[in-house]
C-alpha cells in the first residue's frame, strides 16, 4: 500500500469536540493508539539510515513502518483513520505533530493552543475552534521544546517565554507554567509566503485605488511613515506592501525583534534582535540596531516595530536626513500613535520636556497611516492623515482620507465607503519640489473628481 501524503490533512475522524463519530474512535481512544504506535516505530527505526536520507525518501519510509506496524498489531481502522494515524505519526516524527496540517493550511492566519485540549484558528480574521488536541501537556511541552530548539533558543521554568520563528519566517511566542496556569499556550502568527499586492487589498475592501495611490506617492515622494494599529490588523502586511513601492535602487535596512519582512527590492540589509543567553549576557536590542542601522550609509531604515528606547534613535535619524523611513506601532488612532510615541522616546531615559519631544515627533513624521479590523473579521485602512505641524505644544493634524462604515449587507460584510478630505494635502508641496510628478487616478466618480482637482492644484 502506497504511503498517504503526509501534508494532505484529510478528513478528521472526530467531531469540534473530540466525540466519536460513527463507527470511529474519540480523539482520547485516537491518541493513545498513536502513541502506542509511534513508540514501536522509533524503536524498530534505523535513525542513523534515516538522518542519512533526504526529506521525501524518510517521509515515505516512517510511513512503510507504520503501515508494517498498523498490520502486525491488527489494529482496525477504517479508511480515514488508517489515513489519519500515518499522517500523524509522520507529523510527530518531522514536524510539529498536530501544529503541522495547520502550518499548511493556506486559509488559516494565526494558530492559538489554549493548553493540551484547545486549540483555536484565525480565518478571515475570525476565530474558530478546532478538532486538534494533543494527548497531554507533556506532549505539547515536547513540540513547544522542539519549535524553540529550531531557532538555538530554550524553554523551561528558569526561563518560560520565549519569541521564536519557524523555518518559513511564521512568528511563535510560547509560555509554560507555572506562568501559563492551565498548561502551556502558544501562539503562531503565520507566514505569507507570497506578499500581498495593491490589487489583494483593492478585492479584499482594505483600500481603495486612490487611497493606494495617496500612499504611493508618499513613499516615493521620501516621506516617512508611521503605520498604527491594534494587534491583529495586518501592521506588517501593511509595511511589506508600502516598501514594494520603493525604488530598486535605494540600500534598505530594516530592524525587527521577529524578522518578517519580506521586501523585494535587490538592495536590503535584514537586522534581527537577539535576547540574552543562558547567563543573562549578549542581548541585542533594537535600539542598538537601529544606532547600527545608521552607520550602514542606508537610503532608508524600516523598523518592524518601534515599541521602546529605539523610538528616540528613529526620530533623530528622520531628522538628520534618513528620509522615506517607515515603522509600525501599536495605537488605536491617529492621536493615539502620537502620545505613544512620545512616552517611548521617554523609555531612553532622556530629560527632554514634552514640548521638545513634539516637536521632533512632528518635524520627523510626515504620515500615519491607521488600520482597524472590524467585526466582520476585514482588516481595513482606517485612516491616512498627515502630521501638517505645530500649534503651541500641540501637533496639528489633517485627516486625508478615512473609512466610513454604512451599515451591513445580508452576510454580515460591513458596508462602507472611503471619504476623502475637501483640503489639499500639504505633502503635495513637498513631494513636488522633490521633483515626484503626482498622477492621481481614482476609481470612484467622488475619487477622479477629488484627484482631478487636487492634481490641477498640484499643477
Amino acid at each position: 500500500m502506497s504511503t498517504p501524503d503526509p501534508f494532505q490533512s484529510g478528513e478528521s475522524p472526530f467531531s469540534l469536540d473530540g466525540t466519536k463519530k460513527e463507527g470511529m474512535r474519540t480523539r482520547q481512544e485516537f491518541q493513545k493508539l498513536k502513541t502506542k504506535i509511534h513508540h514501536i516505530v522509533v524503536d524498530r527505526i534505523d535513525l542513523d539510515a534515516l538522518q542519512r536520507m533526504d526529506s521525501e525518501s524518510a517521509l515515505r519510509e516512517v510511513g512503510r513502518i507504520v503501515e508494517e506496524v498498523i498490520a502486525e498489531q491488527r489494529v482496525p481502522l477504517n479508511r480515514v483513520e488508517h489515513r489519519q494515524l500515518v499522517q500523524e505519526i509522520q507529523h510527530e516524527m518531522f514536524g510539529l505533530g498536530p501544529l503541522e496540517p495547520l502550518l499548511r493550511d493556506p486559509t488559516v492566519n494565526d494558530i492559538l493552543v489554549n493548553g493540551s485540549k484547545q486549540v483555536y484558528v484565525e480565518r478571515s480574521g475570525k476565530l474558530e475552534l478546532t478538532n486538534i488536541a494533543f494527548y497531554d501537556e507533556q506532549h505539547l511541552r515536547h513540540i513547544v521544546t522542539r519549535i524553540v530548539g529550531m531557532v538555538g533558543r530554550r524553554i523551561d521554568e528558569s526561563s518560560p517565554m520565549v519569541d521564536a520563528r519557524l523555518k518559513d519566517g511564521s512568528r511563535v511566542n510560547a509560555i509554560i507554567p507555572p506562568l501559563a496556569i492551565d498548561g502551556s499556550s502558544v501562539s503562531i502568527r503565520k507566514f505569507r509566503n507570497i506578499p500581498l499586492r495593491e490589487q489583494d487589498l483593492i478585492d479584499y475592501g482594505s483600500v481603495t485605488k486612490g487611497a493606494l495611490e495617496i500612499l504611493k506617492i508618499a513613499i516615493r515622494g521620501r516621506l516617512n511613515v508611521i503605520v498604527s494599529g491594534g494587534t491583529g490588523t495586518g501592521k506588517t502586511t501593511m509595511l511589506n506592501l508600502l516598501s514594494s513601492f520603493i525604488p530598486d535602487d535605494e540600500r534598505i535596512i530594516t530592524v525587527e525583534d521577529t524578522a518578517e519582512l519580506r521586501l523585494r527590492q535587490p538592495h536590503v540589509v535584514r537586522l534581527e534582535t537577539r535576547p540574552p543567553n543562558v547567563e543573562g549576557k549578549g542581548e541585542i536590542d533594537q535600539r542598538a540596531l537601529v544606532k547600527n542601522a545608521l552607520r550602514m550609509r542606508p537610503d532608508r531604515i524600516i523598523v518592524g516595530e518601534v515599541r521602546g528606547a529605539e523610538t528616540l534613535d528613529m526620530l533623530q535619524a528622520l531628522n538628520t536626513g534618513h528620509d522615506g523611513s517607515m515603522a509600525t506601532i501599536h495605537a488605536n488612532s491617529s492621536r493615539d500613535a502620537i502620545s505613544r510615541l512620545e512616552t517611548m522616546v521617554q523609555f531612553a531615559g532622556t530629560s527632554l520636556p514634552s514640548s521638545s519631544i513634539m516637536k521632533q515627533v512632528a518635524s520627523a513624521i510626515h504620515i500615519i497611516l491607521q488600520l482597524r479590523r472590524y467585526k466582520d473579521g476585514v482588516r481595513r485602512v482606517d485612516s491616512i492623515t498627515e502630521i501638517t505641524g505645530m500649534e503651541g505644544d500641540i501637533i496639528t493634524m489633517q485627516e486625508i482620507c478615512r473609512f466610513k462604515p454604512m451599515g451591513q449587507d445580508a452576510e454580515g460584510k460591513i458596508r462602507g465607503q472611503f471619504t476623502f478630505s475637501t483640503s489639499r494635502p500639504k505633502f503635495f508641496d513637498m513631494v513636488t519640489e522633490r521633483g515626484l510628478s503626482i498622477n492621481l487616478p481614482g476609481t470612484s466618480q467622488e475619487e477622479q473628481k477629488y484627484w482631478k482637482d487636487m492634481g490641477n492644484k498640484a499643477a
